[in-house]
């Protein structure tokens, strides 16, 4: 079982009801099987942040990842990024991976209680 996050660019929406709307257009929009649009500057920093602070996930060091998928870079798609960890890291990693989308000026969205997270 995973707990995912999606971290975009764009202004923050005004409520999660609005986010969760947003969300759900570039969802569609850019994580369709045939999207095949790179990550925009911002979004493939912010992935190098996660990755430098946890490690992506390899055939040697998976158990030390919290990442359910790798490689993280694989979930970003033009100005979102999707990405799952470990539920029994969700806690730790989600907040710091939120804290550091609100310092990049990224917005945060958390799908499966579809809220803002910051």
């Amino acid at each position: 079982m995973s707990y995912d996050l999606a971290v975009r660019e764009g202004q923050r929406p005004a409520d999660d009801r609005a986010a969760g709307r947003v969300f759900t257009d570039l969802f569609d929009r850019y994580l369709e099987p045939d999207a095949d649009s790179p990550p925009t500057e911002r979004i493939a920093a912010y992935v190098a942040a996660l990755v430098e602070r946890w490690s992506d996930v390899t055939d040697d060091v998976e158990d030390a990842s919290p990442w359910a998928a790798g490689p993280l870079i694989g979930g970003a798609v033009g100005p979102l990024v999707y990405f799952p960890m470990s539920w029994s890291r969700a806690e730790e990693v989600s907040a710091w991976a939120a804290a550091l989308a609100d310092s990049m000026g990224l917005v945060c969205f958390d799908p499966q209680q579809n809220r803002l997270r910051f």
